[in-house]
């Protein structure tokens, strides 16, 4: 039975939303109110920006006036009917997306044609796979493990650099190197695994942390094997032993076609597109198996899962070292795609980025993650299309990136703090399967 609507009180609202505005207009006075830059005679000016700092503080005002406003509107629904509509289309939403992401390279083609259609599928299209696979190899050990992870990058690290260091010095082609660089990822996870067995939430969070920290640091400083701060070149990827140049050896000339940098692209698309997709089955796979109800298990509660005879050690195990493997093939990828590396790409916060997808996405679901990964890096490449916008507010909008993920982080916390898809269904079941709210679950701190 419903409850009866709240009282709103306005005064209180436009009180709140009042200081919200103060509190922001202080804040940002420096960072929005003031552009500091060189004129052509290299003189240090200062402009004022206040039309962009009162719009800004104004939209803070206005955003936590609608808050307090959702909050007294708001029915008390019991929680076992609390399962939003992102929930409800979300079967519907998987054939789609991956229909979308099989023809992304071709839609975009019929658009736009062969020139204007690379940009689009190599900065947006392989940017935005490489990062739903890291997610759905995270998702394993966040999301369907309990495992706070917050060095992923290092993983990640590891497989660009095994496929790098293997075809330096071994002469390794990408297809050779693959395989060696998500065991020797998984291997790395597994011996972060061990020293962190007895350990959970925040300690969990910041021994992980320190882990993807000391990946970087040894890369920095590495330098006869890395090659530091000034990179190491990495053998770009080939179709099967045919470079995508303009060479009679080149892949187009094998083909007869005529060469089209686009050729690349496309390969590179399907080939990411490729680890994917065996990413998800393989942990769809999981799931359904023993090891995959033992991570849910020790995900909502680790004592319970101990008291019914599940040995934890193993299973954290096997997250760690799966999730880790998945990390290191993206990385792989990401060498092979990018021709050059530096310690720079693996930074913290791409570890909280990639995180950021499953949180933002619902803890393990693989189709939030995907809606997550296009939102936060399809957003913020699409910044990069605006900077006709800085002739209108006086800065440029892709500086505002990581500012813009913070927000976007804080509204999703107060309207669906469980990410987007946040329900639960069973993977074993008797009569019906039926999804359930989150509210529903305890989910351990593992």
């Amino acid at each position: 039975m419903k409850t009866p609507l709240h009282k709103l009180n306005w005064l209180n609202a436009f009180k709140e939303a009042a200081i919200a505005g103060a509190v922001t207009f202080t804040l940002f006075s420096v960072l929005l109110g003031i552009n500091i830059y060189q004129n052509s005679n290299n003189d240090t000016m200062i402009r004022l920006r206040p039309a962009l700092l009162v719009g800004f503080s104004l939209f803070a005002a206005a955003l936590r006036f609608c808050i307090i406003l959702k909050q007294s509107l708001q029915l008390q629904v019991p929680a076992h009917k609390k399962i939003g509509w992102f929930e409800k289309v979300e079967p519907h939403l998987q054939p789609i997306l991956v229909g979308l992401m099989a023809f992304f390279p071709i839609i975009m083609l019929g658009l736009l044609g062969g020139q204007a259609s690379t940009k689009w599928i190599d900065n947006y299209g392989i940017v935005i796979m490489i990062y739903i696979m890291l997610g759905w190899g995270l998702n394993i050990v966040v999301g369907l493990a309990g495992l706070l992870d917050l060095g992923y990058v290092a993983f990640y690290a590891i497989g660009s650099y095994t496929y790098a260091l293997l075809a330096q010095h071994y002469g390794f082609s990408f297809w050779m190197a693959l395989p060696v660089a998500g065991v020797m990822a998984a291997l790395w996870g597994i011996m972060l695994g061990f020293p962190v067995l007895r350990l959970r939430g925040d300690y969990l969070a910041v021994v992980t942390m320190a882990f993807g920290e000391i990946i970087r640091a040894v890369a920095v400083n590495w330098r006869e094997l890395t090659g530091g701060g000034a990179g190491i070149n990495v053998p770009k990827i080939t179709f099967f032993g045919l470079p995508f140049n303009a060479n009679e050896d080149g892949f187009a000339a094998y083909f007869g076609l005529e060469f089209m940098p686009i050729h690349r692209s496309i390969f590179l698309y399907y080939v990411i597109f490729t680890l994917a997709i065996i990413t998800a089955i393989i942990t769809i796979k999981l799931k359904k198996l023993p090891i995959g109800r033992a991570w849910e298990a020790l995900r909502e509660d680790e004592i319970a899962c101990r008291s019914l005879g599940i040995n934890t050690r193993n299973t954290k195990l096997t997250a760690f070292a799966i999730g880790a493997m998945f990390g290191g093939l993206a990385g792989a990828f990401f060498g092979a795609r990018q021709g050059f590396l530096t310690p720079e790409s693996f930074s913290f916060e791409e570890s909280v980025l990639i995180l950021a997808t499953v949180v933002f996405g619902g803890m393990g679901s693989l189709t939030g993650v995907v809606l997550a990964s296009i939102a936060l890096f399809g957003g913020m490449e699409i910044l990069r299309e605006f900077s006709f916008v800085e002739q209108l507010i006086g800065i440029d909008p892709n500086r505002l990136r990581m500012l813009i993920v913070g927000l976007g982080m804080v509204l999703m916390m107060l309207w669906k703090p469980r990410g987007l898809i946040s329900t639960r269904t069973p993977t074993v079941f008797l009569k019906q399967k039926k999804s359930i709210s989150g509210n529903l679950v305890k989910e351990g701190h593992g």
